[in-house]
């Protein structure tokens, strides 16, 4: 095999004249993309899902999938870390423990696949996880296009990478992405674009996740398009949650003058770490 840039190339696939088969090969990591770890009681479990460091005015935002999330809780405070950067055993940024989570009340009570992205808090009030590592930047409407998928297999030290062309998917509202090894603990991993070379950062478009809660095999991937009631969430998460109810409450509350337009755009909720466990079941497949 071939390694071209982040992906593997079979010389008897192209001298066949098939396409170019892709696959995710180890990578040294990059400072705004982690994995999310389990905790307790100070020791850390498994790493489960992946995670990246989201441009915001605090510092301390993180973007992944929703399911990524579900079935487990934040409390106590700590039982959720982000490691960014992590690569063979080592955390060369330390970890941030999971304090708040935004996702759309739309995934919360359906689990639509195009409503799979989460934001999520990270460290304690007043610290930037954004000054040590950098960030990506949170992209809308992007079409469909080549793109670096990252992701954490959870049975790795080390992150994959993979570039290669993300197209439509069910009618445009997902994206679907094939290049293999992307297994369990994938999911969340970022679609990145315009990646700068010296510092791996780039524009956000999409998370593994969506359609098959990412997919249900290692080499085809799905993500779902970034519409604006992902900008509305981000907007709710930098905010701290204002104009939301707690999760209890199951039901949205708009700040004065938002209007149903913005209502329409996305209704959100707030999981912080005392709102206790979650119902639903962990994510089994990527």
């Amino acid at each position: 095999m071939l390694a071209v840039g982040p992906y593997v190339v079979s010389p008897a696939a192209q001298a066949a004249g098939h396409p170019a088969a892709r696959r995710g090969i180890p990578h040294n990591g990059t400072a705004a993309v982690g994995a999310l770890f389990t905790s307790s009681n100070g020791k850390l479990g498994s790493h489960f899902c992946t995670a990246s460091v989201i441009s915001s005015p605090a510092g301390n935002l993180l973007i992944t999938a929703a399911h990524c999330l579900q079935g487990r809780s934040l409390s106590p405070a700590g039982s959720i870390v982000f490691a960014p950067g992590y690569h063979d055993g080592k955390f060369p940024y330390g970890t941030w423990a999971v304090t708040t989570e935004y996702v759309d009340a739309a995934w919360s009570k359906t689990q639509d696949p195009n409503d799979d992205v989460a934001f999520l808090v990270a460290g304690r009030k007043g610290t930037s996880i954004q000054t040590d590592t950098g960030a990506e930047t949170l992209k809308i409407d992007e079409p469909a296009q080549v793109v670096q998928a990252i992701g954490y297999p959870d049975q790795t030290n080390e992150p994959i990478a993979c570039t290669a062309p993300a197209s439509n998917f069910d009618h445009g509202q997902e994206m679907v992405f094939d290049c293999d090894n992307y297994t369990d603990g994938t999911s969340g991993g970022p679609f990145l674009v315009h990646v700068n070379a010296k510092t791996g950062d780039g524009w956000v478009i999409g998370v593994i996740g969506g359609y098959e809660e990412g997919g249900d095999i290692p080499d085809v991937s799905y993500s779902p398009r970034f519409s604006s009631s992902v900008l509305a969430l981000y907007e709710i998460a930098i905010s701290g949650g204002a104009g939301t109810r707690s999760r209890e409450t199951r039901e949205p509350l708009w700040p004065q003058g938002a209007g149903e337009a913005r209502a329409a755009r996305a209704a959100a909720e707030v999981v912080a770490a005392e709102a206790g466990h979650r119902d639903d079941e962990p994510r089994g497949a990527q």
